[in-house]
């Protein structure tokens, strides 16, 4: 089911003049503007690569891939009850975390018909209990995530549009230990950000020290 925040967000990028909800071909595009198209993604990129790499054969294609900065938690008796409590969640994202689903699309991105734009937003989720657990240990059922603000945009075209989100100070050849402290993320996290910017082309692999591998980062002419 479709939530209010991809409905929000889809009528944050129509504007004037543009179609929603356009069926071309097998798929459905969420907004067509001229001959440019726009898909929201709050989910996975991954599950939208495929679809991205057919249209991005004879279209322009910007994808949103919305980040939640901040989240306000609704809890309601049921599902359509009245609300028992309001409280922020602890759990804050950041344009970092973009790494987490590029790592999945390092081979639809980068294209030369392709931006990705990454939007920090601020959401409400309301959600209500389950009868019982998920086999996750959920408890709990979402019923919408509504759009509160958007605080930042940051738009990607190129591989080296990625350097914008690393430190300027990163030596000229570093390993992911280094990158990890230079960004004040986990190792794991490091190892993300590494294999997307040479799998994008905007590091290259130089070698190793001891059992991490060397980068250095590919700067624009």
């Amino acid at each position: 089911m479709e939530t209010s925040l991809h409905r929000q967000l889809k009528t944050h990028y129509a504007g004037e003049g543009a179609e929603l909800e356009v069926v071309l071909g097998r798929y459905r595009i969420d907004v067509v503007v001229g001959q440019q198209l726009i898909e929201i993604q709050h989910g996975s990129l991954s599950a939208i690569r495929d679809k991205v790499r057919d249209l991005l054969q004879e279209r322009e294609v910007l994808v949103v891939k919305p980040i939640v900065a901040a989240k306000t938690l609704v809890k309601l008796q049921r599902k359509g009850g009245k609300v028992l409590q309001r409280r922020r969640s602890p759990k804050k994202g950041c344009l970092l975390d973009l790494f987490n689903e590029l790592v999945y699309f390092t081979k639809t991105f980068p294209h030369p018909r392709l931006t990705l734009e990454i939007v920090l937003v601020d959401v409400e989720e309301h959600r209500y209990p389950r009868a019982r657990p998920s086999r996750r240990g959920k408890k709990f059922h979402v019923q919408d995530l509504k759009l509160l603000g958007v605080r930042q945009t940051h738009r990607l075209c190129t591989p080296h549009d990625l350097l914008a989100l690393l430190p300027p100070d990163l030596p000229p050849t570093f390993s992911t230990a280094q990158l990890a402290e230079a960004l004040g993320v986990k190792q794991w996290m490091a190892q993300r950000i590494a294999y997307c910017l040479r799998h994008t082309g905007a590091a290259r692999q130089v070698g190793k020290q001891g059992n991490l591998l060397l980068y250095q980062l590919r700067r624009a002419a």
